[in-house]
């Protein structure tokens, strides 16, 4: 089964996230789109994550109806902070009847000569690329086993949510309702 790793911080996940998801499924060759959870980004700051526990119990309230969309804890696993390249080597190791590819924005791609083995990445997976506003891909100069997708993408950030919510301001409308429902009575 062809797989593709979304991988973020989920701090929270919101409905652009699981829109994302869905949309890779349609305009992607793969079966499964798999949320990795990170417990933190080397290339960010994490002094605002949210509790890992927390941010994965969200996580797979948010998609449990969803069939095609898994979640995993793997990077809680694995040695910190959380390289792309050892996540992929993992699930290789753990699960390997699948092909795992990697789901980036394109924020993330303009940036990818500075990931930790991202050349071994590239090398061995392929990558899907979506839109971000404020950044162009240059179709032109893609590795074969690269791939802007043409998807539709909503514009909402976890960082806006945990700040409408700090500020005591109605988030429903950007989360999965069940989602929504756990953070009213919880700091984020």
């Amino acid at each position: 089964m062809e797989i593709c790793i979304f991988g973020g911080s989920f701090n929270p996940i919101h409905n652009g996230h699981i829109h994302l998801a869905r949309q890779i499924l349609r305009h992607a060759p793969i079966q499964e789109v798999w949320l990795i959870v990170s417990p933190h980004n080397p290339l960010k700051e994490n002094t605002s994550l949210m509790d890992d526990q927390l941010r994965l119990q969200l996580a797979r309230i948010a998609v449990q109806k969803e069939k095609q969309i898994k979640i995993s804890d793997i990077e809680m696993h694995l040695p910190r902070p959380s390289y792309t390249w050892q996540t992929m080597k993992a699930l290789e190791k753990e699960y390997p009847q699948h092909r795992f590819s990697l789901l980036i924005g394109a924020d993330n791609w303009v940036n990818f000569d500075k990931w930790h083995a991202h050349q071994e990445i590239l090398k061995h997976h392929n990558i899907y690329i979506y839109p971000r506003k404020g950044y162009t891909v240059d179709t032109n100069t893609l590795p074969d086993n690269v791939r802007l997708l043409d998807v539709e993408t909503i514009d909402i950030s976890s960082t806006q949510i945990r700040k409408l919510h700090s500020e005591h301001k109605d988030i429903s409308t950007l989360l999965p309702k069940k989602v929504a429902d756990i953070l009213k009575n919880i700091k984020i």
